[in-house]
This record gives C-alpha cells, structure tokens and sequence, in this order.
C-alpha cells in the first residue's frame, strides 16, 4: 500500500525523470543518434580541420620569429630582472646568436632556425603579441589546451569536436601525437565534463617512437572478428539496458561509443598508420629516414597530413624540451633541424592536395623565454609570458604577414596583444564557431571554452 505523501513524490520524479528523457531524445535526435556525427557549425566555416603542431616547453621568439635589433645593440648591457629570476639576480641583455633575414612577398622576418620553413613564409601569420598567465609549464600548456589552469576543462580538441563532430565515423574525431605527459598529460587532450566521445585518442608519448605506436586496446588476435561482434552486441546490449534504466549517463554513453568507435577503428586505423604505400619521394619530403634528425617529427606530420585528408577533425602534435635555461644555441638548433622541414612539407603537401585552405595550422609554444638572461645562465633564457609568438597558416588566415608587437626588446606585448582567449575564439571563428555560444550547461551554468573573455582577431582572417 502507498501513502498519499509517498504516491505525490515518485509520481512528481517520474514527471522529472520523463522531461529529462524528452530532452535527451531531442539532444540525441539533434546529433543524428551519434554524438560523433558531423554538425554544421553556427555560420559558413573558413577550415574544416585544425593541425596544433605544439612546440613543448617554450621555443625563444626572439630566436626564432621575434626580430629584435635593439637586443644585439644593448647586448651584454644590464637588463631589468625577468621571468622566474629574483629582484636580486643580476640579467644582461642577450642580442640573439642567429641571423634574421626577411622572406616572401610579406617580408616576415624570420631566424636561420627554419630555412625551410621560410620558404613557406608567405603562408605564415605571424602572432608576435601572444601573451599569456603562466610562468610555470604545466598550468601554461593546461591553460593553452583549455583556457583555464585553475580548473578541470575540456580541451580545444573536444569542444570542437563537440562542436562539429567528425567526417570519418570509423576513425577518432580528435587524435593526439606523442603528448606530453609531464606538463599538464590528460588534461590537455581530455573531455572533462564534456561527454567522454569527445576526449582525444592519444597514439604514442613521451619517449616513444611514432613509427612503433599503436592505438591501445583496439583490436586482438585471440578471436575472429566475427566473434568479437557478437561478444561486443552482448555487452552492448547491457550498457544499453542500464543505460535505459539511467535515462541520462555520460560516461556509460561513452563507454558504449568508445567501444564502437574501436571495433570500427580495427581495419581503419592500422591501414591510415601504415606509411608503406607513400612514395619514396614523399618520405624524402618529409624528412622520413632511419637516423635522420627529422624522421619522428616527419613521420608524425606525414600521419597528420593523412589523419586531415582521411576527415579527422583535430590533430595535434607535441615535439617536447624547448625548455633552454642553457645551452639555447646547441638545443634550439637541434630542435629546429627536427621540425623544420618536416612542417614546411606538411604546408606544402597540404596545399598540393587542396586541402590547405580547409585546414588550420597552429604552431607555438605555452610561452617564450627572456631577451635577457642572469650571468650563470651561459647562453640560456628563462620563461617569460608576457611577450612570445605563435603563427597560424591555412584556414582562412592571412599569410605572409605579422600582426602585433612586443617591446624595441621584446619582454612584453605592446601591439595588437593576443591572449589564449583570443586564439581560441579565433580558431573556432575559423571552424564556423561562435565562441559565445559554443556552450554547455554543466553543474548549473552553461560553460565555454573562452570563459568570459575572447576576441576573434578578425584583422588577420582573409
């Protein structure tokens, strides 16, 4: 027997539990049945797909992109303490040991670091105002995947894919290349509170060799693949059932795609990683070779390159320790000769196959360093945030250009000054994404990848 007290409480949560079942079936029916399912953007994209090329640790952009004659005037000469460094350490100016020189129609300037990427100069956007929060590694590269070092957020990967789902359902909509682990791991590819579809699939890490990495956990050679669909249709078929008596559950409906997502990954994935069939002169392009200095990075912007074209929708790679508090001449050389011409193959086969001008390219670091360094640091230059660079390419933006400044120095922004929040807006204005109403309600307020911030730097955009 029910008490009248106990009838009106779960008759008034079953109204509840129904409204919420209405509203799934609307989000679910909205999203073609599959979370993954392409959706068109808030208005006409200018790219379809973005390729972050993450340089880990924070390459000097008064080495590399940031021409600053009156360093190499001033150097040697007292500077003002910098970066991490104490009120009481005492920093020259240091003038930048690497030859500048303009190139392209643009005239960007640019190092003797990338004499094959300056070949490229004219596709590149040069952000030389980009400022950011952090000092410190970890909450800088956090707070450049998510906007925020303070909080667990989605990263840029999932709220565009969120955003627009993915073209190839039998492949990841967000992959990511050797992530770096020790500054900020998951969190830079993770979903959150995001739904878990949305999170990055990480191939490879820190330490590991692309040419080795596999997918985890995707497929297995102890049964047929006739068995194991029957096998997964049984434990799907459970999900589902619990999943009916949840009504809403994220992470058992992530579950429930993830598990398909990998069945259909099985004859997709190692066929896409498999770089036999690519030319012999592509591979010399790429810089791809046993022993050479560029067959890592190589190989992974040849797998970036048929990661775009194959319909995935974000991808990411990491080339890690730009972190030079010494021995910058040494290290920033080796690590320019690494990515150099693997990244200007990558623009130029992009733009062979027509897919450059669909495809966003991102490079930088979570910060720069100091023009100037403290007298025990050799030629090495401490973190400094308040003034670095970054560069767009494809997409929609204006190449063969720079937009924004730091100081005669080259400590500060001074000129058209970037934030993540800038870059963010702008990467998804590119992808046909309104930032401000790119949003999810989540623990009773609706969140988005900017925060409250965010201005799409709509200068730059052709």
């Amino acid at each position: 027997m029910l008490s009248r007290r106990r009838l009106l409480k779960e008759t008034a949560c079953g109204f509840g539990y129904l409204a919420l079942a209405g509203l799934c079936a609307e989000q679910a029916a909205a999203a073609g049945g599959n979370p993954l399912a392409p959706r068109a953007g808030h208005f006409k994209p200018r790219a379809k797909r973005v390729i972050f090329l993450f340089m880990q640790g924070g390459p000097s952009h008064v080495d590399t992109f940031d021409y600053k004659p009156r360093l190499a005037t001033d150097d040697g000469k007292p500077a003002p303490p910098q970066g991490q460094a104490s009120g009481n350490s005492k920093q020259t100016w240091r003038k930048s040991p690497f030859k500048f020189a303009q190139h392209g129609d643009g005239g960007v300037w640019m190092s003797e670091l990338f004499p094959h990427l300056a070949e490229r100069a004219d596709d590149l956007c040069l952000l030389n105002g980009m400022h950011t929060d952090q000092p410190i590694h970890a909450a800088a590269s956090v707070l450049l995947h998510t906007g925020s070092s303070q909080f667990v957020r989605p990263s840029v990967g999932a709220w565009t894919l969120y955003g627009l789902g993915t073209e190839n359902q039998e492949l990841p909509g967000f992959i990511t290349l050797n992530p770096a682990t020790r500054v900020g791991g998951a969190q830079n590819y993770g979903s959150a509170f995001l739904p878990a579809s949305f999170q990055g699939t990480r191939i490879g890490g820190e330490g590991e060799r692309i040419a080795t990495a596999q997918v985890a956990h995707i497929s297995t050679n102890r049964m047929s693949t006739a068995e194991q669909r029957r096998r997964l249709d049984l434990i799907q078929s459970m999900n589902h059932r619990r999943l009916e008596a949840d009504v809403a559950n994220n992470e058992l409906e992530g579950v429930i795609e993830s598990y398909e997502l990998a069945f259909r990954m099985q004859g997709a994935m190692p066929r896409l990683m498999d770089l036999a069939g690519e030319t012999q002169t592509t591979l010399e392009q790429y810089g791809i070779g046993k022993g050479r200095p560029t067959d890592e990075f190589g190989r992974a912007c040849l797998l970036a390159r048929r990661f775009a074209e194959s319909g995935v929708r974000f991808i990411e790679i990491t080339h890690s320790d730009w972190d030079q508090h010494s021995d910058l001449v040494k290290l920033h050389t080796q690590n320019a000769r690494a990515v150099d011409k693997p990244i200007a193959a990558l623009l130029s086969d992009l733009e062979a196959r027509g897919l450059l001008d669909d495809t966003l390219v991102v490079w930088g670091g979570e910060f720069g360093r100091t023009p100037a360094a403290a007298l025990r640091a050799g030629d090495g230059r401490d973190k400094n945030a308040t003034g670095y660079t970054m560069w767009l390419a494809g997409g929609g933006v204006q190449g063969g250009r720079t937009y924004g400044a730091t100081d005669e120095h080259g400590v500060h922004a001074v000129d058209n000054k970037t934030h993540i929040h800038d870059l963010h807006a702008t990467i998804l204005h590119l992808l046909g994404l309104d930032h401000t109403k790119l949003t999810y309600r989540y623990s009773g307020r609706d969140f988005r990848l900017t925060d409250v911030h965010g201005r799409v730097l709509s200068e730059i955009i052709s």
